[in-house]
């Protein structure tokens, strides 16, 4: 192993692990509020090109013109 890999595993245990992904950040943001808006969304670092993906995968609904709610792909199969 690199000493640059080393180094980068050995900050993230030290931090409490890997930081939360741009999806699951915007995820968690629109299951705690219940209806985002793009703009909320952009302001925590998510970029506009993701929301349709997101909507795609079912992790986000388009409720109406920039308006976003939390998808039902994240409930236990």
């Amino acid at each position: 192993m690199r000493k640059r890999d080393r180094d980068r595993a050995e900050a993230l245990r030290f931090a409490g692990g890997p930081k939360p992904s741009l999806r699951d950040r915007a995820v968690a943001l629109a299951n705690e509020r219940g209806v985002v808006r793009t703009r909320d969304l952009t302001n925590i670092g998510v970029p506009r090109c993701y929301l349709a993906r997101m909507c795609e995968e079912g992790l986000l609904i388009r409720i109406g013109h920039g308006i976003y709610g939390a998808g039902h792909a994240l409930q236990p199969r």
